[in-house]
């Protein structure tokens, strides 16, 4: 596992696996019991950022996309905060020949962006990877203690429904936490028609 750092050292772009990951910024509107920020070990290297990148110096992080398998919005925060320098980067992206462009998000956009951002995702995003966390509004809430309360796992499936219509690959996953029902989980997925993945809790 490599990162780029910025010449500032905050740490904008990391390889793991053949992708290449954005950490654009820190915030989140959710604070999950699972999150690896609150794993002291976190992904062995500081993600923490003095102060969110611009754009210039996201593409000046990343250099040439094209040797990655893929190139995923996914860092210590939630990325489409920052849904404009998403896009954007996304655009410069394409240009520059990436094979792949991934988003991994809360999927509460419609809660926090005042515009929808589902149709500016057309064309440039191939993979969206949304946290689905729980089978229902209450066991999301008690999970992910999202700052929106319990509507925000509705804002989650209709977000999710949306993009299933304009990117190729829609995934909603859940950690193994405890008390997680991934079987259930599993079910919503396949009622909205999209992938479904169970992703490895790491504790410390």
């Amino acid at each position: 596992m490599k990162n780029k750092s910025h010449p500032k050292g905050m740490v904008i772009a990391y390889q793991v696996d053949g992708g290449l990951y954005l950490n654009i910024t820190n915030r989140c509107t959710n604070d999950c019991l699972f999150c690896i920020r609150n794993n002291e070990t976190g992904m062995g290297y500081n993600l923490w950022l003095e102060r969110e990148p611009t754009v210039k110096e996201i593409e000046e992080a990343i250099g040439d996309p094209s040797p990655y398998a893929e190139v995923v919005f996914c860092g210590y925060g939630e990325p489409l905060l920052r849904g404009d320098v998403v896009i954007e980067v996304a655009r410069w992206l394409k240009t520059h020949h990436a094979k792949k462009i991934r988003i991994n998000t809360n999927g509460l956009a419609d809660l926090f962006l005042n515009y929808d951002i589902v149709p500016l995702m057309k064309g440039l995003i191939d993979t969206i990877s949304i946290s689905l966390n729980a089978h229902n509004a209450e066991e999301y809430q008690k999970i992910s203690q999202s700052c929106f309360g319990e509507r925000a796992y509705e804002a989650l499936l209709g977000f999710t429904k949306r993009c299933r219509e304009v990117i190729p690959e829609v995934i909603l996953s859940v950690v193994d936490y405890p008390g997680v029902d991934v079987d259930k989980a599993r079910a919503v997925a396949a009622s909205l028609g999209v992938q479904f993945r169970n992703r490895h809790y790491l504790s410390d």
